[in-house]
């Protein structure tokens, strides 16, 4: 507490930071839709909405069937808040789970989680039907399906304007590259950290989509199914969603014990921090001018996914100190190996 009171002390600047990583604020509350409000079709979709939560906290499709969770499967209600009724169509059940009973629970339960800061992902959406090709654009009708997948699938999205030089940039060669060079300039205005390309088609009734991603310099593709265009875009959220996950989400039993440095805080900062290092129980251990030091409990490369999300710089270890008497000239001072538990960082 000692050290977080000095933060209000600082005479720092308290200049808005840009935002890139956005924080999902309806992350546990899930949408199931259901064909009545019978007591049993209620049970089954509370059920489901259980399901959904996990995998949005976990991003595992197998984590939901863990035997640790077998008692909160029998009675989800132990973690709701509330439930409600959402007319349709579809009619839906609306859940809202308890953030600090279900985070307690899940990691009780050996679950690691992925926090509510996550990378906003600018989605270029083509759908090819028999009417001919159209990108999907931010106000448009055709955007509903795949904001009712990226809140589902607990993804910040965002959508380009579909203008008319983006039109133009977003044909299918574009966006089934291999890499998104004809997107990128486009792209810049919305500044978002993950790029998602999805070339959709209708035949026969049925939806299929090829999709990539890019965040950072990770690449990941993949198919998508589905029989009309919510399935379709639930499938590849999906899909995005787990390929994601893994970057920040540590294993069971990869996270350390490691010490974090940051510089160039200030209190807006500290603020932002806090969001970011939330999955990793973050304990701020000192304050030193404009410098925080950090306690996590993290893998390495999963904290680092994380930071990289507010385009924070890692710094290399500081060098040996000359010992007393000694000249930089005279003798070598002994290489100093940087501590593998100790990560720098500056803004």
């Amino acid at each position: 507490m000692r050290a977080i009171a000095r933060l209000f002390v600082l005479c720092l600047s308290l200049l808005s930071l840009p935002s890139w990583a956005e924080t999902v604020a309806d992350l546990y509350q899930v949408r199931e839709p259901v064909a009545s409000q019978q007591p049993e079709e209620r049970a089954a979709a509370l059920s489901r909405a259980l399901d959904t939560l996990v995998l949005r906290l976990t991003g595992d499709s197998k984590a939901s069937r863990s035997p640790a969770l077998a008692e909160l499967r029998k009675d989800p209600q132990q973690l709701i808040s509330q439930y409600g009724y959402e007319s349709g169509p579809p009619q839906l059940l609306v859940v809202d789970f308890d953030p600090i009973s279900s985070d307690r629970s899940l990691r009780q339960a050996g679950l690691s989680l992925w926090g509510s800061n996550r990378p906003a992902i600018l989605t270029w959406w083509l759908n090819n039907a028999s009417e001919g090709a159209s990108l999907v654009g931010d106000g448009q009708a055709s955007a509903a399906p795949l904001r009712r997948a990226a809140q589902h699938r607990g993804l910040p999205l965002r959508l380009p304007l579909a203008d008319l030089n983006e039109q133009l940039v977003a044909t299918v060669e574009n966006l089934t590259a291999t890499q998104p060079a004809a997107l990128r300039p486009a792209s810049e205005r919305y500044a978002a950290d993950a790029l998602l390309a999805v070339n959709a088609q209708e035949e026969s009734g049925q939806w299929q989509a090829q999709w990539r991603l890019w965040l950072g310099d990770s690449r990941e593709q993949g198919t998508a199914q589905g029989a009309d265009a919510d399935a379709l875009t639930d499938a590849v959220f999906l899909a995005v969603s787990e390929r994601l996950a893994p970057h920040f989400v540590a294993a069971p039993g990869a996270a350390e014990r490691l010490t974090l440095e940051v510089q160039g805080a200030n209190l807006v900062r500290y603020a932002e921090l806090q969001r970011l290092l939330e999955p990793f129980g973050a304990r701020l251990q000192k304050v030193e001018g404009e410098r925080l030091t950090y306690e996590v409990t993290a893998s390495a490369e999963q904290l680092r996914a994380q930071l990289a999300l507010a385009h924070l710089q890692e710094m290399p270890a500081e060098a040996a100190p000359v010992a007393a008497g000694q000249t930089p000239t005279s003798v070598a001072a002994p290489v100093q190996r940087p501590r593998a538990d100790v990560l720098r960082y500056r803004w």
